[in-house]
């Protein structure tokens, strides 16, 4: 080795200021402090998951994930009571004197109105009350609440006779 171009070196008395712990070593210094060592690190210690817990990193991403899947879940049984035909006919928001008309009849559920569309528009019209302008309203809420509407079933004609009489 060259003479007069390495540093000086001293046995250095090492000081951990966290938890004190102290040991010597070869350095440039006399005396070193150092803010952790391998006594105090939490890598060493395995206390790493401790301090994640702490933290309360873990807990606070389980907690917005139960949350997602709450809102999710609510979300879900809004549609599916928004496509309930037993939703009531208060929902279709009738005029008072329609709705009035369809609870005095007993017909009080959304399904009840479809089940009276089914049979044709003339149902819905003999209810003392329930005018043109209540059906095609009614019919106009139905299709915007998602309903299809029925199809009316045509009155079977009478069966006509293949044989005349000669």
């Amino acid at each position: 080795m060259r003479a007069e171009i390495h540093p000086t070196t001293y046995e250095a008395k090492v000081t951990c200021a966290s938890c004190g712990k102290t040991w010597t070593t070869l350095s440039t210094k006399k005396e070193l402090r150092i803010d952790v060592c391998s006594n105090c690190h939490p890598f060493f210690t395995g206390e790493s998951a401790r301090l994640l817990d702490v933290e309360g990193q873990v807990d606070r991403f389980y907690k917005k994930l139960s949350a997602r899947q709450t809102y999710v879940e609510q979300q879900k049984s809004k549609e599916d009571k928004l496509g309930s035909s037993d939703r009531s006919v208060d929902d279709l928001a009738l005029t008072p004197r329609a709705t009035d008309a369809l609870k005095k009849a007993g017909v009080l559920s959304v399904g009840q109105v479809l089940e009276k569309l089914a049979e044709g528009d003339a149902a819905l019209l003999a209810i003392a009350g329930f005018g043109q302008s209540a059906l095609t309203s009614t019919k106009k809420k139905l299709r915007a609440l998602g309903f299809e509407l029925p199809e009316v079933k045509a009155p079977e004609a009478p069966a006509a006779e293949s044989e005349t009489a000669a």
